[in-house]
């Protein structure tokens, strides 16, 4: 029967509503309000564009994101990048619980590793729920969040000491670096968009739907995060939220955020896993996630996330721009091959390309450019390999 519109949309709100969002979104406040709004809306139109066409890619081909990878890179080239988005995903998850038991311990004033232990353990249930069984669930959380968040939002920006217009903050960040991290967390969820969209009913409609919801969500948590920092001058999650008069709806806010949030990484990780090991239990595998990044949230420090942002865009940015051109256009398909040699020197063009650029302050950021190059390679490579199997 397949997931509905709604339901689709519903997870992506849900993965939109996160303390990563709202941390990265009051790294702008030095852009001052209206730079920083530009940047943001911006760098999210790119990031969903790429969002979207990766996300129907696998809803028209019914694959997951690492199935689908195969069309292009082969089932080697495919499992190459399945294990690269498992450790990510395992990345994520520790980072996302590291930062959630964070804001949660000074809220609540406990010790942050008994929070990162109630957030993994929570993240454990709503993956034993399973995707199909939590929507009830997850509409309870999304609802909570959805009323809290109004809470915020009405305290940075219409109480007695709201934001209006605050338009220089001392510029530490280039427009251009700010547009590439607004890019930068659409850009993360690539290798897992088509885990979602592939089992929807109406391929077209539940992925647009999806893409249009992260992008109000994210743009909003991103002001959210933003507005915080200009209105309280800190960066602090837990000391934003307390001095907007927040607490016990704080703590709410983090602790359901993060959950509905990173249960989308330590599940997809199980599903990329399988796309390595076909007999792999994707619950399983996501579990053994959801325990290995509360131990890293427990043991090791993750308080700057910017360099694993940017990581992520210089892998998957190419990967990706490989196969939209040639799921879209160039046709080609390689998911019979064990490896497809060029498209993976396409890719590792494309990853030292993207490095290259990240010394330059290029206003629309350098994944904007690094993806069309790599994608106009793309084109001439397969140009040339029909004319040589015609010849």
């Amino acid at each position: 029967m397949g997931t509905s519109v709604f339901s689709n949309s519903l997870i992506w709100f849900g993965a939109g509503i996160s303390i990563a969002e709202i941390l990265t979104g009051s790294y702008f406040a030095p852009l001052g309000f209206s730079k920083g709004i530009a940047a943001i809306l911006i760098g999210h139109a790119i990031g969903c564009a790429l969002f979207f066409f990766t996300g129907y890619i696998g809803a028209l081909s019914k694959k997951s994101s690492m199935e689908t990878t195969r069309i292009s890179f082969g089932k080697i080239g495919g499992s190459f990048f399945a294990l690269l988005n498992v450790l990510q995903l395992v990345g994520w998850t520790g980072i996302m619980i590291y930062d959630g038991s964070l804001a949660a311990n000074g809220i609540a004033n406990s010790s942050s590793w008994i929070w990162a232990l109630v957030i993994g353990a929570l993240i454990v249930l709503w993956i034993l729920i399973g995707i199909t069984n939590i929507g009830k669930l997850n509409l309870v959380a999304m609802t909570a969040l959805f009323v809290l968040t109004l809470v915020l939002c009405k305290v940075i920006f219409f109480g007695k000491n709201a934001v209006v217009a605050i338009e220089s903050a001392g510029e530490s960040l280039s427009f251009g670096a700010a547009v590439e991290l607004a890019v930068a967390m659409p850009l993360s969820w690539l290798p897992l968009i088509s885990d979602y969209t592939k089992d929807s009913a109406k391929p077209f409609a539940a992925t647009l739907a999806s893409t249009l919801t992260y992008f109000a969500v994210s743009c909003w948590m991103y002001i959210i995060g933003m507005g915080a920092a200009l209105l309280t001058g800190t960066s602090d999650i837990a000391q934003i939220m307390l001095k907007a008069g927040l607490g016990i709806p704080a703590l709410v806010i983090i602790v359901l955020s993060t959950v509905t949030t990173t249960f989308l990484d330590a599940f997809s990780a199980g599903i990329s896993f399988r796309a390595i090991f076909k007999n792999a239990n994707t619950k399983i595998v996501g579990v053994i996630v959801a325990l290995v990044g509360t131990l890293a949230a427990v043991f090791y420090p993750m308080d700057n996330i910017t360099d694993f942002l940017y990581l992520i865009g210089s892998v998957f940015a190419p990967m990706t721009a490989i196969l939209i051109a040639d799921f879209f256009v160039t046709k080609n398909e390689s998911s019979k091959k064990q490896i497809d040699f060029v498209r993976i020197a396409l890719w590792l063009v494309g990853f030292i390309l993207y490095r290259i650029l990240m010394k330059y302050d290029i206003p629309c950021g350098n994944t904007l450019p690094d993806m069309a190059i790599t994608f106009v390679l793309t084109l001439i490579a397969s140009g040339i390999q029909k004319k040589l199997l015609k010849g």
